[in-house]
Parts: structure tokens; C-alpha cells; sequence
């Protein structure tokens, strides 16, 4: 009998790891490029500035796409979605392989991040499905290792493949991921109809309630601070740590491989107690920061927060896409976009609002950026569980 479970579950499992690298693989993609774009500049005969655009237009049209595609595509069939999204990353890769002009560069980098955001999304609405309610915040997690993996190994094994080989043969790697990714999909995911589609309307009602709001206003804001300082962390730590080069890359990898610890860690607690993971988690890294800010000088001090800010980071990035999803369950796939537009949005003002301290009163006060916005995402937190708490009690009084 147990045999027989074992086999049952198999093909969810199978389908949560495509999903998870399929993910690694797009996030890597958008990701990678971040680390050579000295190379970039160099073989495309452009200033490093101008190489930025790879990173900056991908993230531009992440960001305004988000809560469009998924919601255009919520009606088609989920396994053609996830192929055409494949499909067009690998081929733009290609191109990008054999391209000597910067303007196609660009253009192998826009097009496939318009449907970055319908492959994410969807793949936590699909993950999510295909466990049982209790089980879907396990499913997702795993789902999100694939967005850390692709966040910390996409950058060192992109830059070491093009030191070593070429910028070319770095652009392989990425088609390679895709490619076999769109194969396990061609061979091993089911055909998925959208069984009961909704309308646009209707999902766009989701928009009316003010638990989402409050949700999205939550997650900009606790998004803004981690990642308003991460883009400083190197930094902060040859500035104010005062450490070489080799030694931030292995504390930015110790932070990597914390957030796929966090990520694993989110799923238990958010099937625990959700509510008590999205209120605790804020405050631990808004103490969490103070103590960085505070032992700024001292290596040991400083690894060792980075750490628990890496396994907080994880956790917090689980607890976000549930605020946003539990709040419109009726519409998975607009909900994820939602929450990518938040996460992308609080990213770009929280790197804004930090670069402002910084540029003010130096580099250790990147961190009041992150403060700042973390108690300010408390009390959208505090509104949001209670405006959830209060409808939940209306639907079960009797009518």
C-alpha cells in the first residue's frame, strides 16, 4: 500500500521539479548577465552604463508586464504557455550567441521577459495545485529554491563560464537550461486545460478589495527593504566591513545559499501558522538590520547577520506571494503577477530610497532605507491580517 502512495504522488513531484528548474532557468537567464557586463561593454563596443540596459530592460518589462500577461494568458491551456515561454527564452538565447550587434542583444533580452512573468506565476499557481491546500506552501517554496538557485549560482557560474570561455558560450548555458527544461515539459507534463476560466473583470475585481491592497502595499514595502540594501551589501561590506573582493563574493554566496535554507523553511511555517510567520519574520529582520548597522566593523558580527538576513529573505519571499495569492484565490495566475509587479516595484524604490542615504550621509546608512520601510510595512501587515481575520468572520456567521 505504501508503494502504491509513493507512485501516486510521483507525478506531482516530478511536475514541482520541471516547474523549479524551469524557474532556476528563467531567473538565471535574467540574472546571469549581471556579473559580465564588463564583457558585455567589451564585445559589443559599448560603455559599461550602456551594457546595464541588459539588467535594466529586463527588469523594466518584468515590472509594467506583470499583472498584464498573466491575466492575458489565463485562459490558454498551462502547458502551452510554459512551452512558448521556454521556447522563446532558449531561441532568444541562441541569437544572443551569435549576435554581434548590441541593439539584437537588446531585443534577445525584452522579448522573453515579457512572458518571464506568465512561466513564474504560473508556476506557483501550478505547484500550488497540484498538492492539497494544506500542502501548497511546501510546493511553492520548492518552487522559489529555483528563484534563489537562479539568483545565487546564475551570477558566479555565469561570469566563470565567459572568463573562462566567452560571452557566447555563456549565452549556451542558458539555452541549454531552457532547452531542457521545454524537453521535460514536451515529455512529462500532462496537457493542462484551464478548467473553469474567469473573466478578465472578474479578475480584476480582485482589485476592489482592500486586503489586496494592503497585501501589495505590504510586500513593496518589506520587498523594498531587503532588496533596497542587498544591491548595496557589496558596499556596505568593502566600506564599512572593510573586507577584499574574495571575501564579499563568499559572504554574498553564504547569503545565497541562507535564502535556499529560508526557502525551505517557509513552507513549514507557513502550513504551521501563516499568520504568525508574516508578522514575526518583519520584525526579526528590522532587528536583524539594527544589529548590522551596529556591528558594521566586525567580520564575524557581520557574516553571521548576513546569514540569518539570507534565511529571512527566503522566508519573507514565501510569506509575500502567500499574502498576495491567499487574498484573490479565485484568481491564482493575476494574484502571482501581482506580486511580481510588487516585488519588481519595491526593488526599484527601495534601491532608490537607500542610494538617497547613502549619497546623504554615507554607506553604513544604507540600512535606514530598510528600516524605514520595514516599520512602515508593519502596519500595512497589522491591517492586512486584520481586514482578512474580519471578512473570514463574516463569511462564517449565519445567514
Amino acid at each position: 500500500m505504501k508503494q502504491k502512495s509513493k507512485l501516486k504522488f510521483s507525478p506531482g513531484r516530478l511536475l514541482v521539479f520541471i516547474l523549479t528548474v524551469g524557474v532556476f532557468g528563467i531567473i538565471n537567464t535574467e540574472m546571469g548577465v549581471v556579473g559580465i557586463l564588463p564583457l558585455i561593454a567589451e564585445n559589443f563596443h559599448v560603455t559599461v552604463p550602456e551594457a546595464g540596459w541588459t539588467v535594466g530592460a529586463f527588469a523594466l518589462v518584468v515590472a509594467v508586464s506583470a499583472p498584464v500577461t498573466p491575466l492575458l494568458f489565463s485562459g490558454v491551456n498551462r502547458k502551452k504557455v510554459m512551452l512558448l515561454a521556454l521556447g522563446l527564452f532558449t531561441l532568444s538565447n541562441i541569437v544572443a550567441m551569435f549576435t554581434s550587434n548590441f541593439t539584437i542583444l537588446l531585443i534577445t533580452r525584452v522579448l522573453p521577459a515579457f512572458l518571464h512573468p506568465v512561466y513564474v506565476s504560473m508556476a506557483f499557481t501550478v505547484a500550488a495545485a497540484s498538492v492539497g491546500k494544506e500542502k501548497a506552501p511546501k510546493a511553492v517554496a520548492k518552487v522559489f529554491i529555483g528563484v534563489s538557485a537562479g539568483m545565487v549560482l546564475g551570477v558566479p557560474v555565469t561570469s566563470f563560464i565567459a572568463g573562462e570561455a566567452s560571452f557566447s558560450m555563456a549565452m549556451l548555458f542558458f539555452a541549454i537550461i531552457n532547452a531542457l527544461v521545454f524537453a521535460a515539459t514536451v515529455l512529462f507534463i500532462p496537457s493542462m486545460p484551464v478548467k473553469e476560466r474567469l473573466s478578465y473583470g472578474a479578475q480584476l475585481s480582485v482589485l476592489k478589495k482592500t486586503v489586496m491592497w494592503h497585501s501589495i502595499i505590504a510586500v513593496t514595502l518589506i520587498n523594498g527593504a531587503m532588496f533596497g540594501f542587498f544591491s548595496y551589501m557589496s558596499d556596505f561590506l568593502k566600506n564599512v566591513t572593510g573586507v577584499s573582493y574574495h571575501v564579499i563574493s563568499t559572504i554574498l554566496l553564504i547569503y545565497g545559499l541562507a535564502n535556499i535554507f529560508g526557502n525551505i523553511l517557509a513552507g513549514k511555517f507557513l502550513s504551521m501558522n501563516a499568520t504568525r510567520s508574516i508578522v514575526i519574520i518583519p520584525f526579526v529582520l528590522l532587528i536583524s538590520y539594527i544589529g548590522l548597522f551596529l556591528t558594521g566593523e566586525w567580520i564575524s558580527a557581520v557574516t553571521a547577520i548576513v546569514f540569518v538576513l539570507g534565511v529571512l529573505a527566503g522566508i519573507a519571499s514565501n510569506n509575500m506571494q502567500y499574502m498576495i495569492t491567499e487574498a484573490a484565490p479565485e484568481a491564482p495566475d493575476f494574484a502571482n503577477g501581482l506580486f511580481l509587479t510588487s516585488a519588481n516595484l519595491g526593488t526599484t524604490m527601495g534601491t532608490a530610497v537607500c542610494g538617497v542615504f547613502i549619497t546623504e550621509m554615507g554607506t553604513r546608512y544604507s540600512i535606514f532605507g530598510a528600516l524605514l520601510f520595514l516599520v512602515v510595512s508593519l502596519v500595512f501587515v497589522y491591517f492586512r491580517i486584520r481586514m482578512a481575520r474580519s471578512q473570514k468572520t463574516i463569511k462564517t456567521l449565519p445567514r
